[in-house]
């Protein structure tokens, strides 16, 4: 599976009508890909509305980047926002597909955004480790989706359910505490630049 998240920084106020008109975008007859996520930023870099597309193949990722780099006004909110960045993403082959929370049974409404650095060579034994911790962490939490970047610096992108931001705490000290994450080993594959943000649905994100 294959996934775009995209970012957008909007000005104050503007997040209703940008996520109606994110929606738009990515539903209309012509688009490639599902809409999966609408999130707007409530710690870390403000002001941001954070799209989960995914893609069943790289083809339908690229044609749908090409439509969004030519349209007038990406997302439908060329005349709203004041920057936006596309990045494009491989899911690691053993996760099943991101589904909407209708059908995942997945929600929120806390989500966390965590991206990691990967060290050269490192790509592969994340992966593994990730197959061999996850399920056992999920039994806390679940997993949204990890995913590796195919452009841009080398890194990988992790997405993280939670019910409220005590839930949050708790399960990731619990996790610590029974020996289950991080995955053993798992850090010396990774570098020190690592990013959290914790983000809320919008109300036209099928995760909810």
């Amino acid at each position: 599976m294959y996934y775009e998240l995209a970012t957008m920084t909007l000005p104050f106020g503007t997040a209703g009508a940008a996520a109606a008109n994110v929606q738009a975008f990515a539903t209309a007859a012509e688009a490639k890909g599902e809409l999966l996520g609408c999130w707007f930023t409530d710690i870390g870099v403000l002001n941001q509305m954070i799209v989960l597309r995914g893609f069943a193949n790289e083809q339908d990722l690229l044609a749908e980047r090409e439509r969004t780099q030519h349209s007038a006004s990406p997302f439908g909110c060329g005349e709203i926002f004041q920057s936006l960045e596309q990045h494009s993403y491989k899911g690691f082959p053993w996760m099943k597909p991101v589904r909407p929370s209708a059908e995942s049974g997945i929600s929120g409404p806390v989500y966390e955004i965590r991206t990691y650095g990967i060290k050269p060579g490192g790509v592969q034994p994340t992966i593994d480790l990730w197959q061999q911790y996850v399920p056992p962490r999920e039994a806390l939490s679940p997993c949204v989706v990890a995913m590796v970047a195919l452009d841009g610096p080398l890194r990988f992108t992790n997405i993280w359910s939670y019910p409220t931001l005590d839930a949050r705490s708790k399960a990731r000290a619990d996790a610590v505490a029974q020996g289950i994450w991080p995955p053993k080993g798992g850090p010396a594959h990774l570098t020190t630049a690592m990013v959290s943000t914790i983000a809320l649905p919008t109300a036209v994100s099928p995760l909810k």
